[in-house]
């Protein structure tokens, strides 16, 4: 144990210097993540998503650092890696729409033009009535008609497609202003 102490010191405390920074960014990036979801008053189910996204790219990021760090040879781990992405890289392409979604509905939530409670009209040919916005999770919207229907939306659609605001929950622009 002392013997492989002694040969990967500098491992050692590069690893322990990635994961202190790991830890710190990590927290902070969730602090800011929930401050911009408090100033915009967004749902903090949603805010928890957008957290566990962010930690889980950061967790991809300290991997690959680590692995430098420890010199892992790629070459005998490319094999593996390819074979895995090969059979990602299938799936992902038969589920590319649900990828365009959780990225629409990350975008939707650093956005947040609109949020929950708002009453919306999305200019589509096909969808063309106004609609309250009951819930918005990661992959879809939840709508609520006139009639009392409740409608799925995806988001990808809801960046692609105009929306017009009818009207604010908390009336944020004030009468007579534009959006």
């Amino acid at each position: 144990m002392r013997d492989f102490i002694q040969d990967n010191t500098d491992q050692i405390i590069n690893t322990s210097i990635c994961l202190a920074a790991f830890f710190i960014l990590r927290y902070s990036t969730a602090k800011a993540i929930r401050k911009i979801g408090k100033i915009g008053d967004i749902n903090k189910v949603r805010t928890k998503l957008i957290v566990k996204y962010a930690s889980i790219a950061l967790t991809a990021i300290g991997v690959f650092v680590i692995s430098y760090i420890w010199r892992v040879d790629f070459k005998d781990l490319g094999l593996i890696f390819s074979s895995v992405f090969a059979v990602i890289g299938v799936a992902l392409f038969a589920s590319w729409s649900i990828l365009s979604n959780i990225t629409a509905g990350v975008i939707l939530f650093f956005a947040f033009p609109f949020k929950i409670g708002d009453r919306i009209k999305i200019l589509d040919g096909d969808f063309s009535e106004e609609v309250d916005i009951l819930d918005i999770k990661a992959y879809h919207i939840y709508l609520k008609n006139d009639k009392g229907e409740l409608l799925t939306y995806p988001n990808n659609l809801l960046l692609q497609k105009g929306v017009v605001i009818i009207n604010k929950e908390a009336d944020d622009f004030g009468e007579g202003d534009f959006i």
